[in-house]
């Protein structure tokens, strides 16, 4: 079981490919589809993913796996053709989302601190989700940042929930995706790139603490952590050198050498600055572990917009997303260029 699971975890980080995170909650699709005038209905979303899945270069150069939401995995594109196999056709290995969300987490901080749910039923879950032909899945944590948070409580309840999900999906022959995400953005984000650095670098060793205590194989995970970056609304921001170097940093000083592949979230980033800061990540060199992408709005947004929820912009749309599939599968090697945007 191990060696598949290594085996898999292996080709969701294969050179230049990385993974889309189309996993979007009802809710967010739909702030999503918002902001082109896009009613989100069943048939839209479906119509929307099945245009990603379809962008065959993309899918098949660039993207090594896709993170599905619920409705998704279980959908069928308008030609009967399930969606998992649209996307296993084109090389890509169906993933599938399986916490139900960041809920407050009890006690003095409940306003501000958060801790993940889904752990309830989740056995059979991935038994279903196996069968669905899901091979990989993702549980995000959220951490916030503030001059005296986060607590040890809620640092250790993640991490903790965090490491019985990722059992539960070895247990099931699915490579868990741990995403510990220290934020960036929202209403607390003031903080400094080394005070970001402290929190994250906390939070992964805790991580692979509680990773290590449930037996979890670190062969057949991998990780999709935050940038070490300022947060949105500090006065002072960091260079992008300064990004991709406290990262590495940090990085080098948490995960071991045995997990297999690193895939960062873009959280707040805009598209080209988390393809720039990736690049730098990679142009370090000397990392024991595979760096690349797991981007959701940082590889759809300029697709979502080109696409504009009509049938005749559909072309128009895999462009955009092929587009920045491409940027980032160079960035995942350290050769992405600014002047490669301007040839675009």
């Amino acid at each position: 079981m191990t060696e598949e699971l290594a085996k898999i975890a292996q080709a969701m980080v294969a050179p230049g490919k990385g993974i889309l995170a189309a996993d979007e909650s009802s809710g967010t699709i739909k702030k999503r589809f918002d902001s082109i005038g896009v009613t989100s209905t069943e048939d839209s979303r479906r119509d929307y993913r099945e245009m990603l899945f379809r962008a065959d270069d993309a899918m098949k150069n660039y993207v090594s796996g896709v993170i599905l939401y619920d409705e998704t995995i279980r959908q069928k594109a308008k030609d009967g053709t399930t969606l998992v196999d649209v996307m296993k056709a084109a090389g890509s290995i169906p993933g599938i989302k399986v916490d139900t969300g960041a809920k407050a987490l009890a006690g003095r901080n409940a306003g501000i601190e958060t801790v993940t749910e889904g752990l309830d039923g989740l056995r059979e879950r991935l038994a279903e989700y196996h069968q669905l032909g899901a091979r990989f899945a993702k549980w995000r944590a959220v951490i916030t940042i503030t001059d005296s948070l986060p607590s040890w409580n809620c640092v250790k309840a993640n991490a903790h929930a965090l490491a019985r999900y990722a059992a539960l999906c070895q247990e099931a022959g699915i490579v868990p995706i741990v995403e510990p995400e220290v934020l960036m953005d929202g209403a607390h984000a003031g903080h400094t790139i080394e005070r970001c650095y402290d929190v994250t670098e906390w939070t992964q060793r805790v991580v692979f603490q509680e990773l290590y205590d449930a037996g979890v194989a670190l062969e057949g995970m991998v990780l999709k952590p935050n940038m070490v970056i300022a947060g949105q609304k500090c006065a002072k921001q960091a260079s992008p050198e300064q990004v991709a170097e406290l990262t590495v940093k940090c990085l080098k000083s948490t995960v071991p050498s045995a997990v297999p592949g690193i895939a960062f979230l873009s959280g707040g980033q805009s598209d080209e600055q988390a393809t720039q800061n990736l690049s730098l990540i990679n142009e370090i060199g000397d990392l024991p572990w595979k760096v690349t992408f797991s981007y959701g709005r940082a590889l759809q947004a300029a697709a979502l917009k080109a696409w504009g929820g009509k049938a005749e912009n559909v072309a128009a749309g895999q462009g955009a997303f092929t587009h920045r599939a491409k940027m980032n599968s160079l960035a995942a090697q350290g050769q992405w260029k600014q002047n490669l945007e301007k040839a675009a």
